[in-house]
């Protein structure tokens, strides 16, 4: 067997290893993540750029190209097209980031490294800080040369379509073939400077690349009919996986965290406080505790989304949500009780202070950016157990009693069942005597 066909034959074998690897870890992304996937092709670009420099096979002819380019970087490029044809331009760009800002990351190490003042190397070998400087140069130039190739691909590739229509495999034959015919011209640049390849390098090179993109583009469309066509089917979870293992739990108890949220404040949601509640009230009770629950509501906020549109109002829930949880007790239950109300559950607060915190939340939320240019106000019922009622249904019915007297009393204030009275409230319609209400008005 002659030295081009053993070559041959190998540099083959090497791009089907290559292509083998790379295409079962994209295929199993869906169950180990697309984070393996991703290392994997950046642990390659050191040997990449490596062979790339010193590494040349002769073939007749003349021509000579490393498997380096031809075979490693090739292939990387060919990955990056697969994740974009079944992902998107964001998952491409993750590898390309990660890879650019590694190789500034090792140039700056070993600038400082070669800084240090060192005795005597363990070994006979020294560090060879020539070789580091040249491979970091090379590796930069390199991995911003992949930045332009990728984005010249994908481009290549979707104006393809008019071209070639749905035929897939001439698609990324073109797009690849075009792309590393490019980066050939301007990775040739770096090795003249820096080792001073000859120019049939260039040549050779551009030869070797193009027989890459033939073998890649057919494994790439071979790949993507047989296997990507497919639905991926759903996976029974098994504790097969030590990281499984270990996450397992984690990931358990996050699905719990997040069960009962509200999808646009993050708070607890009415089904959580149908839930929590009596146990809640219990509990307090049980204790000799007192325990007051507070419903709010957000005066005209019709007016807010008819005024000012309905993401204005979701922003202005959202920004009252975190205000809510910044003035109430870190022991305090905050809950969305369905459009603009709210309902905060105070374990061991008597009525009277749970009619100060009702307030003091009130001239809080008043004072508030809440993202149109001026403040909003709230109306508040106060309930209280067991004066009012042992019952945690009762008790929201009497909160929500209150509620409605403090928004027809003019909004903006807060009512409970104690005949305390803020003297600079307005006056305003009596309270009825069978629930001498608190009124406690604008400040």
């Amino acid at each position: 067997m002659s030295v081009a066909l053993a070559n041959t034959l190998l540099l083959v074998a090497e791009a089907l290893l290559y292509f083998a690897v790379f295409a079962a870890l994209f295929r199993l992304r869906h169950r180990f993540g697309f984070g393996v996937f991703v290392c994997a092709l950046g642990a390659m670009h050191f040997l990449e750029t490596y062979l790339a420099a010193i590494l040349y096979l002769d073939f007749p002819g003349g021509i000579a190209f490393s498997p380096g380019s031809t075979i490693l970087f090739a292939g990387k490029l060919s990955m990056l097209l697969l994740v974009y044809i079944r992902e998107d331009a964001a998952a491409v760009r993750q590898p390309i980031y990660g890879l650019l800002i590694g190789n500034f990351l090792m140039v700056a190490l070993v600038y400082i490294m070669r800084q240090h003042q060192t005795l005597l190397p363990l070994s006979e070998a020294a560090p060879d800080f020539a070789l580091m400087n040249q491979m970091g140069g090379m590796m930069i130039w390199g991995t911003i040369l992949l930045f332009i190739d990728a984005i010249a691909m994908i481009l290549i590739y979707e104006r393809s379509a008019h071209w070639f229509g749905n035929r897939m495999l001439l698609r990324i034959w073109v797009s690849t073939a075009l792309v590393l015919s490019f980066d050939q011209v301007g990775f040739f640049i770096v090795l003249y400077v820096v080792v001073d390849a000859p120019v049939s390098v260039l040549l050779g090179g551009w030869i070797g690349k193009m027989a890459a993109a033939v073998i890649y583009s057919l494994l790439t469309a071979a790949y993507l009919h047989w296997f990507e066509t497919r639905r991926e089917p759903a996976r029974t979870p098994r504790l097969a996986d030590v990281f499984d293992m270990l996450t397992y739990r984690q990931r358990y108890e996050s699905l719990l965290e997040k069960s009962g949220r509200d999808a646009l404040t993050g708070l607890f949601d009415r089904g959580r406080l149908d839930g929590d509640g009596p146990g809640w009230l219990d509990g307090a009770l049980t204790g000799g505790r007192s325990a007051s629950v507070l419903l709010l509501d957000v005066d005209h906020f019709k007016g807010i989304n008819d005024g000012h549109g309905h993401a204005a109002g979701d922003e202005v829930l959202r920004r009252l949500a975190a205000r809510l949880s910044a003035t109430m007790r870190g022991t305090d239950r905050i809950y969305r009780y369905g459009g603009e109300e709210f309902v905060v559950l105070c374990d061991g607060l008597p009525h009277g202070a749970a009619l100060l915190a009702a307030d003091r939340l009130r001239r809080d939320v008043a004072a508030a950016d809440v993202g149109l240019g001026r403040g909003v106000t709230i109306s508040v019922g106060v309930a209280t157990a067991p004066t009012d009622t042992s019952d945690f249904t009762s008790l929201c019915a009497a909160a929500d009693g209150r509620l409605y007297q403090a928004k027809s009393r003019g909004r903006n204030r807060v009512v409970g069942r104690e005949s305390l009275r803020d003297d600079r409230a307005p006056s305003g319609p009596e309270t009825p005597r069978g629930d001498p209400a608190t009124d406690l008005g604008r400040a």
